[in-house]
């Protein structure tokens, strides 16, 4: 075990480092974000179209390498910009997914998957994933508390393809993403928002069941693709095995 782990952390240590400071750079982030807020309000409520422009390629590029929480971004843009910004915000999510797909598949050089070829199953039930990779990136982008860009790096080292993944990112975004827009065009002030959006009983209840539903959604396809690769393995034993007369 101790060799395994090894080897691991020797094979793939700037891949794990990438995805620890994925977890824990938004936090900062959020922060930064905060008090950039605080100093510059007025610019943010009268950007020019070209300023617009570059507000969403710089928040696209920021939420790739997590450098903010997609959730307040989202509640910001809809806060200054209005629904008039909800295309921009759209085209942001798509650039953040695919400059963090690029980056992930940079940093790992394939490296993830050739160190689980050292475990048959695990490397089976990976290869059956593939197949339902669409419905994968679907549901881990549907949840409102799975990290944008931690889902983008393990999604991009699995290598699903880049334009479903790019497709089906964007679908999944959208359910969440259009609620906390929404909050966003409603609110009356942007620390407030993101201090608690408020998101009330009903919003709750709608977060609630994209969690549940991406949870039970991503249970039931890892559990098909091990059914898929134990009865492939089974079958594979079988012809290995010798023939008894």
């Amino acid at each position: 075990m101790l060799q395994v782990l090894r080897e691991l952390f020797r094979k793939n240590l700037s891949t794990l480092l990438s995805m620890v400071l994925l977890v824990a750079v938004p936090l900062l982030g959020s922060s930064s974000l905060t008090f950039v807020l605080y100093r510059n309000q007025e610019f943010l409520e009268n950007l020019t179209t070209a300023q617009s422009l570059l507000y969403f390629v710089i928040v696209g590029v920021a939420m790739a390498f997590s450098l903010v929480n997609t959730t307040a971004v989202v509640l910001i843009t809809g806060f200054y910009l209005g629904w008039s910004g909800f295309p921009g915000m759209v085209v942001a999510y798509a650039l953040a997914a695919l400059v963090g797909y690029q980056i992930a598949t940079t940093l790992d050089h394939g490296k993830m998957l050739a160190f689980l070829s050292h475990f048959p199953k695990a490397d089976a039930v990976m290869k059956e994933l593939k197949t339902d990779s669409w419905q994968l990136i679907f549901l881990t982008r549907v949840s409102p508390v799975t990290p944008f860009a931690l889902m983008t790096f393990v999604l991009a080292i699995m290598r699903v393809r880049r334009w479903p993944f790019l497709l089906a990112s964007i679908a999944g975004m959208l359910p969440r993403s259009l609620f906390f827009y929404w909050l966003g065009t409603k609110a009356k002030d942007v620390f407030t928002l993101l201090k608690d959006p408020g998101t009330g009983t009903t919003g709750k209840l709608l977060l609630l069941l994209l969690v549940v539903a991406s949870f039970f959604g991503i249970y039931y396809l890892f559990n098909q693709a091990l059914k898929r690769a134990l009865s492939k393995g089974a079958a594979e034993s079988l012809k290995k095995s010798p023939t008894d007369y």
